[in-house]
């Protein structure tokens, strides 16, 4: 994966332990290894065995140098890769089914922002949504702001309604990295303007 700037035995180890953190603390932000982070991301989570969908040139043709890269339609793809808000909406990506949820879709979004404190205006960016989560991993609950518009998060939301189906949704800013999880539950609050 040295075409993407990433070592492919640090970075990638790096980067799978912090999806680990991450996935197991839903809505916590951990940072990755290198950046931008959703290069890390998908050079560690695709393999031959999956498929996937990306409107990423430089990440496709990585991919694909390595024998890594099986191309499908979003709906069909195991892991579908979307920069800011997508052209296909998240609800009908595959989400699983009630015996084997694990086949439902992992999402994951390059953005421009990520917060632990939404409320923080130090950062820059054009707004962030806050998201608060609740279940597995979550004492209570807990919130993000993420640098998508509240109506993609709902729907989100909306796609991993049906646990135990649904999508696994990561987050990528810079090198920070969040994941929410098919097992959590979300709840969207309107876009607030970061300064």
């Amino acid at each position: 994966m040295r075409a993407l700037g990433l070592d492919p035995v640090h970075d990638t180890r790096e980067t799978f332990r912090a999806l680990c953190d991450a996935t197991s603390r839903p809505a916590t932000v951990r940072r990755l290894p290198v950046a931008p982070g959703d290069h890390a991301v998908a050079a560690t989570l695709v393999d031959h065995e999956v498929t996937t969908h990306t409107p990423d040139d430089d990440l496709r043709e990585a991919l694909a140098a390595q024998g890594r890269y099986e191309a499908a339609e979003p709906t069909d793809a195991d892991i579908v890769h979307a920069r800011g808000v997508p052209p296909w909406d998240v609800r009908d990506l595959e989400r699983g089914s009630l015996v084997e949820p694990s086949e439902g879709a992992t999402v994951l979004y390059r953005v421009e922002s990520l917060e632990s404190d939404p409320e923080d205006e130090d950062e820059d960016g054009d707004g962030l949504s806050t998201v608060t989560v609740s279940g597995p991993g979550v004492p209570e609950t807990r919130t993000v702001g993420i640098g998508l518009p509240a109506a993609e998060l709902e729907a989100i939301a909306d796609a991993q309604s049906t646990a135990p189906r649904g999508v696994d949704a990561i987050f990528t800013a810079g090198d920070r990295v969040v994941a929410i999880p098919r097992s959590a539950s979300m709840s969207v609050e309107a876009e607030v303007e970061v300064v």
